[in-house]
């Protein structure tokens, strides 16, 4: 019997369509059918300035905008040859740490609902609102943030911000315990995710895999770790690693993900030097808001800067960033100018959803939902 699973969105988290062949209840072939979307964001780059792109990487993994917008930018900034003052950096680690745990809240919530367990999930979205106040008070949006640009930040941490982080990792560090009490020795949840779903640590790497889902088949890989960028080695976390490759243990690595990542934050906060945020290229970056407002050479500087865009060099690189998903990687060809030649993104969920043809054969129907819940993917980065 061939079945559609999807692509409406209950159970596939997006539009993922799969094309399932069963024998009674058990998959014997799986084939993912993605492109529901159809952005086509890469063309979209070569055809702006690098600042205009910014919004865009919002709408990729959407559920970690802030992190998205560091990975494009510091991928440009390679190009540019820059590097963020001090402050420009650990504002933007703050950023990034502060999606990892919206991103990982959402993913264990919608998991723990996919196998019937509703509490969790509402604990975890709880939290996710607090986030998207600090994104607010921060950014101004609460969703597609756009925070980050060529060369820093739009603006500074605003007033009272840093006091409101320390309350919120204070509160959720409260809920990821709870949160651990319901779901880590619950007998159904157990039953619906242990051995279920098993990648080795051998298939893991041969896929691509990256991210929680690597780190859960025994592979300790953290780019933050092995290929540290905007000072992640001044700061003490661990790395996570399971060793069954199974749904429980995808599970069990963001749980300690989120200890370790609210962790990181604090050290942030108590190490957050003064000084500036962005580089200090009057000719590339844009001044600051309220001189536009108040000089003619400003406003004339703002208007070059936002019309012909940056001067970036000619030549190619590639950036990747540890995002909550995995490795998201912006690939950046130069001819020189304010617009990139080509620009290729490596999306970590397109490259996790792979597997899943040599994944799901031999399970169970039912065993769909929690497999790719584990996974915690998102097809705006699929389809990008």
């Amino acid at each position: 019997m061939v079945l559609n699973m999807g692509p409406s969105h209950p159970a596939t988290h997006g539009v993922l369509r799969l094309i399932l062949e069963l024998d009674g209840e058990i998959v014997t072939k799986a084939d993912p059918d993605i492109g529901f979307l159809h952005r086509g964001d890469e063309k979209i780059a070569e055809n702006m300035h690098y600042n205009q792109f910014v919004p865009y990487t919002d709408r990729l993994d959407y559920l970690a905008p802030l992190a998205n917008n560091v990975a494009y930018a510091c991928a440009v900034e390679k190009l540019m040859g820059w590097e963020l003052p001090p402050r420009g950096q650990a504002v933007r680690v703050l950023a990034c740490e502060l999606a990892r745990v919206s991103s990982h809240m959402l993913g264990v919530g919608v998991f723990a609902m996919d196998v019937g367990a509703m509490t969790a999930f509402l604990y975890t979205f709880a939290e996710r609102e607090k986030i998207y106040n600090l994104c607010e008070q921060l950014t101004g949006a609460r969703f597609t943030t756009s925070y980050t640009r060529i060369g820093g930040q739009i603006r500074d941490l605003p007033p009272g911000f840093i006091e409101n982080v320390r309350v919120f990792i204070k509160e959720c560090a409260v809920t990821v315990d709870e949160i651990d009490r319901l779901l880590s020795n619950n007998k159904i949840f157990i039953n619906r995710t242990k051995d279920v779903g098993i990648i080795t640590r051998e298939d893991a790497i041969s896929y691509g895999l990256t991210g929680p889902n690597l780190r859960a088949s025994g592979v300790e890989r953290d780019l933050r770790k092995c290929s540290p960028y905007l000072g992640y080695e001044n700061y003490e976390f661990d790395v996570p690693v399971g060793e069954n490759g199974d749904c429980y243990d995808r599970y069990l690595v963001r749980m300690e993900e989120l200890r370790q990542t609210l962790r990181l934050i604090e050290q942030v906060m108590n190490k957050m030097p003064d000084g500036p945020i962005n580089v200090g290229d009057p000719k590339s970056v844009l001044p600051d808001k309220e001189r536009v407002l108040m000089s003619m050479e400003e406003l004339i500087h703002h208007f070059i800067v936002s019309t012909q865009g940056i001067e970036a060099p000619e030549g190619e690189v590639y950036f990747a960033a540890e995002n909550p998903k995995g490795e998201l990687g912006f690939y950046i060809n130069s001819k020189g100018g304010g617009v990139p030649h080509r620009l290729k993104i490596r999306a970590p969920s397109f490259v996790n959803l792979s597997i899943l043809s040599k994944l799901l054969p031999g399970c169970m129907v039912s065993d769909i939902p929690a497999i790719l819940g584990s996974l915690d993917f998102v097809m705006g980065e699929c389809d990008r």
